[in-house]
C-alpha cells in the first residue's frame, strides 16, 4: 500500500511539474518541396525559412527534396541558395497538410558569374556563412558580394552548440563544399545503407502477469530483428552508366512470446458426476426431480470432450475462481524484402517503382496446449509515372498489385477426429475439419475452442491518376483512382458447430437451481449452431473515386483549402452467384431464401441486383478548410475544417456471412426446447420452427458516414512555449444496427409462434456524436529540452452495433485473441440490440468513449546549450554528451462496458444480447481483487428485458509509462553508430484492459486480462 502511495504521489508530482514548466503545447507542421534545375533535382542547395528572429536552414538531398519536419505554422521568408545560381526568395504561409512546393532555379548570367569568380580568389578559409551566422554572403542591389569575414571552426561550432544545435555535417555550411551536387571524391560516397539488430530477452523482462495470482515458471525466449539496407545509383560502365537509383532492404525477425494462460476446469471429482460442491440444486431435465447429492450421470460424448480438459493445478482454497495456470509461449518469424528503382527519362519524366514481400509464420498456444499455426505470404508491387509539362503543371499515374495468401491449421486438422470418435453427429467431419466442437459456459468455466481451418488468397489491383497545377496563388490537384478487389476463401465459418450450456436444462423453481456444468455432463445443451458448406467463395468488388481539391492562398493571412471527394464502393458480389440473403415480408411476418444467381424475391416479388444488396451511390464528401491569422503582429492562428467520410469497409464482413447461409450451406442456430431437443450427440438438425438462415441484411442498406468539424486557435507563449486550444465535432449517420427479430423476453409467452425467428438483420439505422476538447501545451527544442502536454475530454454516444472500420459482430464473426472464449462469445452478441421493437433504447456511451486522456512527453539531449554543457571537452565531452533521453506517459479513464445476463434468447440459438436488471447497489466492489459488485446485478424480471443500460460499466483506468536512451556515436566521418534502449512499463504497473462483465460467471468483476508488463529492447543501428 504504502509502495502505491508513492507511486501515485510520484506521478502526481511529475504531471504538476510538467504543467508548470510546460504549461502548454502545440502543433507545428510539415513543410516540404523540391528543387530542381530544367527538370533535373538539385541536390546540395541551401533551404532557409526565416520568420522574424526564427531560422531553420536544411539541404536539398539526391533527388532535390528538402524538409522541415516541425515547422511553427504561419508566415514565413522561404529562401532557396546554390552557388552559380540566384537566389530564391518567397513569403510562403505554413499550414497544416500543405503540398509540397516546386522550385525553379535559374542560372546566374556569365558576366556576373565571372565577377563573383574574382572576387572569390582570395586564400580559401571556409565558405561563406549564412545571414545568421554572419553578414557575409549577402547580395548587394548591384550584385557585388560582401567581404567574408574569416571565422575560426571551432568558434564557429561552440556558437552553434550554445545556441542549441549541433554542427551536423549533413546540413551545416561549414562543412559542405558549395559545389554543385556536393561533389564527392569517389563514387562510393554515392551510396548509403545500414545494419540494424534488434534484441529482446526474457531474462531482461518481468513475468507476465498471473490473474489467479499464483507465480507460474516464466518461460525462456528471445526476440530478434535483424536489418540491412543500401542504396544509390544502379551505374554498370560501358552497359548502363547512367542507370536508376535503387533501394534494397532485408528485415529478419524472430519472436517469441510469453504468456500466462488462466482458467477454471473441472475437478476429478466434477469429471466423475460429483457436483455436491455446488452450493445450486439440480434437478433431473427428464423427470423434474432433483438428483440426490447432486450426482449427475455422465454422457458418454461429455465423457470424451472432458478428456481434453486439464486438471487443476491450483487448489480451491487458494483461488477458487481460477484453478488452472500454465505458461504458454507463441512464436512469430518472419522475412520482409523491400525494394524500389526509380529514372529520370529526359528532362520531364520521372518513373519509380517498388517491389515488397513478406512472408509469416506464426504459432499460438491456448490453456487447453492446442498449437494453431497461420502462414501469410504478401506481395505488393508498384510502378508510377510522372510528367511535367511546365514550372506549373504536372501529372501522375500509377498501377499498384498486391497479393495476400494466408493458410490456417488448427491443431487437430489431419490429426484426430474428435467429434467422430466422441460420437457427436451432424458437424462437418472433412479431415481438415477435425477437432471438437466449441462449447461455452455461462459460469465461467474455461470455453472449448480451436481455430477453424482456412486458406485465403486476396488480390487486388489499383489504378491512380491525378494532375497538379500550381498556378500563382492557387494549388490545384485532380485525379481519381479505380480498384478491384477479390477475396478467394477456402473455409468453413463453424464446421464443428459450437454448444452453449448455461444451467436452464438442470434448473428448477427457485434462482439457486441448475448448473451449466451439469448441462454439459447430462449433454443437453441450451443452444447450440452450426455453419458449413460452400467453402470456396470468390468475392469481388470494385471501388471508384474521384477528387478535386484546391489549396487557395487568398490573402497573405489567410488560407483556405477546398475540395470534393465522390467515392463509390460496388456491394461485393460472388463469382458464381452464391449469395444468399432473406426476402422479408412486411412485418418480418414471413421470410423466404433469395440466391444471387436468381436473385428474385418469393415473397415480394422484388428483383435485387446479384448482389443482393442495392448500391448506394450518394458518397459525395465536401471538404474545407482555412488557416488564419488575423493579427499581422500576433503569433496567433486559427484553423478551422469541415468534411464528410464515408465508411469504406461495410460490405466484406457482410458478403462472408451471406455466402454462408441455407439453402446453398447448412448454417442454423437454435435453442433446446420441447419442440426441438438438443443433445450433444444430436444437436445440430434443423427444426421446423426455426429459421435455417442465421443472417440476413436489408437490400437497401446505406453506407455509414460521418461529418466532422473542428476548430483549432495556436498562439506562442514566452520561454519557447506554444498553446493549442481544440475542438471536434463528429456526427454519424448510417450506422450499422443489428436485432433478432420476432423475439420476446424470458418467462413471456410467444406473441407470434408462426412469424420466423432465429436469424440476425442488419440495418443501417444507427447514429453516432462525438464531442471532444483538446488542450495541448508544447515546449519547443531550446538548450537540448522539449516536452508536451495533451489533455483531452470527450464524450461519444452511439446506437450502433459496430463503428466504421471494425469488424462486423455478426455470429460469423471471429473473436479476438486476448479474450477468454466464453467471455468472447458474450461481447460478440452484446451487439445485438436486447430489444428488436426500441433499438432506441440502445443509445448509450460508445465502446470507445474515454472521457479524460493526458498524454505527457519529455525528451532531453545532453551537451546542447549553455547551461547543458556545450563547452565540455575531453573525455568527459565525449562520454557524457549527446545522450538524449525520452519518456512518455499516458494516463485515462476506462472505457465502457455492457453487463450481460448469459441466457438464450427466447426462440433463438444466441445468448449475450440480454441484460440484467439493477438492484440499487453500487457497481462497484469494495471487495479486495473483486472490482464489479454482483450485488447490483439480478436476473431479469420473467415477461420483461433488462433494465441494465449497454456500456453502462465503466472499465479500468488506463496508465503507461515508457521510456527510452539513445545516442549516436561517430566511428568515422562515413559511419554512424545508433544505439538506444527502450523501455516499456517502467514501472512495471498491472494494467487491466477490461473486467469480465458476465453476471451469473464465477469470475464476474474480476479482470478481463492485462497489459504487457515490463520489457526491455536494445536497437543497434550502423548507418554509412
Amino acid at each position: 500500500m504504502m509502495a502505491r502511495r508513492h507511486t501515485c504521489w510520484f506521478l502526481h508530482l511529475l504531471i504538476v511539474s510538467a504543467v508548470l514548466l510546460f504549461c502548454r503545447g502545440a502543433l507545428a507542421s510539415e513543410y516540404r518541396g523540391q528543387v530542381i534545375f530544367a527538370g533535373f533535382p538539385v541536390p546540395g542547395a541551401m533551404v532557409s525559412a526565416t520568420q522574424g528572429a526564427k531560422k531553420f536552414t536544411t539541404v536539398t538531398d539526391q533527388d532535390g527534396a528538402y524538409y522541415f519536419a516541425d515547422l511553427p505554422d504561419g508566415a514565413w521568408k522561404i529562401a532557396i541558395e546554390m552557388q552559380c545560381f540566384s537566389t530564391l526568395h518567397e513569403d510562403v504561409t505554413i499550414a497544416h497538410n500543405m503540398p509540397p512546393a516546386k522550385w525553379e532555379l535559374q542560372l546566374i548570367p556569365l558576366n556576373e558569374l565571372m565577377a563573383r569568380t574574382k572576387l572569390m580568389q582570395a586564400p580559401p578559409v571556409l565558405p561563406p556563412l549564412s545571414n545568421e551566422a554572419s553578414n557575409g554572403s549577402q547580395v548587394a542591389a548591384n550584385g557585388n558580394v560582401a567581404s567574408t569575414p574569416q571565422v575560426d571552426a571551432s568558434q564557429a561550432n561552440d556558437g552553434f552548440l550554445i545556441n542549441g544545435s549541433v554542427n551536423n555535417a549533413a546540413t551545416s555550411r561549414f562543412s559542405l563544399e558549395q559545389a554543385f551536387g556536393n561533389r564527392r571524391p569517389n563514387s562510393k560516397s554515392l551510396y548509403n545503407g545500414g545494419l540494424a539488430l534488434i534484441l529482446d530477452n526474457s531474462a531482461f523482462d518481468a513475468r507476465t502477469y498471473s490473474l489467479s495470482g499464483q507465480n507460474t515458471p516464466k518461460p525462456a525466449y528471445n526476440r530478434i530483428t535483424g536489418a540491412l539496407s543500401l542504396g544509390g545509383p544502379l551505374n554498370i560502365p560501358h552497359l548502363m552508366p547512367k542507370g536508376p537509383t535503387f533501394f534494397v532492404g532485408y528485415q529478419w525477425t524472430r519472436d517469441h512470446t510469453a504468456a500466462t494462460e488462466s482458467g477454471l476446469v473441472p475437478t476429478q471429482a466434477e469429471r466423475t458426476g460429483d457436483l455436491s460442491a455446488l452450493p445450486v440444486t439440480i434437478f433431473n431435465p427428464a423427470t423434474g426431480a432433483p438428483f440426490a447429492n447432486n450426482a449427475v450421470p455422465v454422457s458418454p460424448q461429455a465423457q470424451a470432450l472432458l478428456q481434453l480438459y486439464p486438471l487443476p493445478n491450483i487448489a480451491p482454497e487458494i483461488n477458487s475462481r481460477y484453478n488452472y495456470q500454465i505458461p504458454v509461449l507463441n512464436s512469430s518469424h518472419q522475412d520482409v524484402v523491400q525494394s524500389r528503382l526509380e529514372k529520370e527519362l529526359g528532362r520531364k519524366d520521372n518513373i519509380y517503382g517498388g517491389f515488397n514481400l513478406q512472408s509469416t509464420r506464426a504459432g499460438g498456444t491456448n490453456l487447453f496446449n492446442f498449437v494453431d499455426t497461420t502462414d501469410s505470404l504478401g506481395m505488393n508491387t508498384n510502378v508510377h509515372w510522372s510528367h511535367r509539362f511546365s514550372q506549373h503543371l504536372f501529372t501522375y499515374a500509377g498501377y499498384q498489385f498486391s497479393r495476400l495468401r494466408t493458410q490456417v491449421r488448427p491443431w487437430f486438422e489431419n490429426r484426430e477426429n474428435i467429434s467422430g470418435n466422441a460420437g457427436i453427429g451432424g458437424n462437418n467431419q472433412d479431415p481438415t475439419n477435425w477437432g471438437p466442437p466449441a462449447l461455452n459456459f455461462s459460469s465461467g468455466i474455461a470455453a472449448l475452442s480451436d481455430a477453424q481451418s482456412s486458406f485465403n488468397r486476396n488480390r487486388t489491383d489499383a489504378f491512380s491518376g491525378s494532375v497538379a497545377l500550381y498556378h500563382r496563388h492557387h494549388n490545384v490537384t485532380m485525379g481519381g483512382d479505380i480498384r478491384k478487389q477479390e477475396y478467394n476463401d477456402f473455409m468453413q465459418q463453424d464446421p464443428r458447430g459450437t454448444f452453449t450450456f448455461t444451467g436452464a436444462a438442470t434448473q428448477g423453481a427457485g434462482v439457486t437451481s441448475g448448473s451449466d456444468l451439469a448441462d454439459f455432463l447430462l449433454g443437453v445443451p441450451d443452444t447450440s449452431s452450426i455453419a458449413y458448406g460452400n467453402a470456396d467463395k470468390y468475392l469481388r468488388q470494385t471501388v471508384y473515386d474521384l477528387y478535386a481539391s484546391d489549396d487557395w492562398r487568398a490573402l497573405s493571412n489567410l488560407t483556405l483549402n477546398v475540395g470534393v471527394r465522390w467515392q463509390y464502393q460496388a456491394p461485393i458480389t460472388e463469382l458464381r452467384g452464391r449469395l444468399v440473403n432473406l426476402d422479408v415480408a412486411k412485418g418480418f411476418s414471413a421470410v423466404a431464401p433469395v440466391v444471387g444467381n436468381d436473385p428474385v424475391g418469393a415473397l415480394t416479388g422484388d428483383h435485387y441486383p446479384t448482389s443482393l444488396i442495392r448500391p448506394d451511390k450518394s458518397g459525395i464528401e465536401p471538404r474545407v478548410a482555412l488557416s488564419w491569422r488575423p493579427f499581422a503582429a500576433s503569433t496567433v492562428v486559427v484553423r478551422a475544417g469541415y468534411g464528410i467520410y464515408h465508411d469504406t469497409s461495410v460490405y466484406q464482413s457482410l458478403a462472408l456471412s451471406l455466402a454462408q447461409q441455407a439453402p446453398l450451406s447448412k448454417s442454423l442456430s437454435v435453442d433446446n426446447s420441447a419442440a426441438c431437443p438438443l443433445t450433444l450427440a444430436d444437436g445440430f438438425n434443423p427444426c421446423s420452427s426455426i429459421t435455417q438462415n442465421t443472417f440476413a441484411v436489408d437490400p437497401n442498406l446505406r453506407v455509414g458516414y460521418a461529418q466532422t468539424w473542428q476548430l483549432t486557435m495556436q498562439r506562442d507563449l514566452p520561454f519557447a512555449l506554444q498553446m493549442t486550444a481544440s475542438y471536434l465535432g463528429v456526427k454519424g449517420t448510417h450506422g450499422p444496427q443489428q436485432f433478432l427479430p420476432n423475439t420476446y423476453p424470458i418467462g413471456a409467452g410467444n406473441p407470434c409462434p408462426a412469424c420466423p425467428a432465429g436469424f440476425v438483420y442488419q440495418t443501417s439505422g444507427g447514429n453516432s456524436t462525438r464531442q471532444a476538447a483538446q488542450l495541448q501545451l508544447r515546449r519547443r527544442l531550446r538548450s537540448g529540452f522539449t516536452a508536451s502536454l495533451i489533455y483531452t475530454y470527450s464524450k461519444s454516444m452511439d446506437d450502433d452495433a459496430f463503428l466504421g472500420g471494425q469488424s462486423s459482430s455478426s455470429p460469423q464473426s471471429s473473436r479476438g485473441p486476448e479474450a477468454p472464449p466464453t467471455v468472447a462469445a458474450a461481447s460478440s452478441a452484446a451487439v445485438i440490440a436486447q430489444n428488436w421493437l426500441d433499438l432506441r433504447s440502445e443509445r448509450s456511451p460508445s465502446s470507445f468513449d474515454q472521457r479524460h486522456l493526458l498524454n505527457a512527453q519529455l525528451q532531453y539531449t545532453s551537451g546542447e546549450g549553455l547551461g547543458g554543457g556545450t563547452l565540455m571537452s575531453g573525455w568527459r565531452g565525449r562520454l557524457l554528451k549527446e545522450w538524449t533521453f525520452m519518456t512518455r506517459i499516458s494516463a485515462g479513464s476506462g472505457l465502457p462496458q455492457t453487463p450481460v445476463y448469459l441466457a438464450a434468447v427466447p426462440g433463438t440459438g444466441y445468448t449475450g444480447p440480454i441484460r440484467p436488471d439493477l438492484t440499487g447497489e453500487p457497481i462497484s466492489s469494495s471487495q479486495p481483487g473483486v472490482h464489479l459488485n454482483a450485488a447490483a446485478y439480478a436476473a431479469p424480471i420473467a415477461g420483461q428485458w433488462g433494465d441494465a443500460g449497454r456500456n453502462s460499466i465503466t472499465g479500468p483506468a488506463q496508465f503507461s509509462l515508457d521510456a527510452a536512451l539513445a545516442r549516436t556515436f561517430r566511428p568515422s566521418s562515413r559511419f554512424y553508430l545508433d544505439a538506444r534502449i527502450d523501455a516499456t512499463n517502467v514501472l512495471n504497473r498491472g494494467v487491466f484492459t477490461g473486467w469480465i462483465t458476465t453476471v451469473n460467471s464465477a469470475q464476474f468483476g474480476l479482470p478481463l486480462a492485462a497489459n504487457p508488463m515490463r520489457s526491455l529492447e536494445t536497437t543497434v543501428r550502423l548507418r554509412f
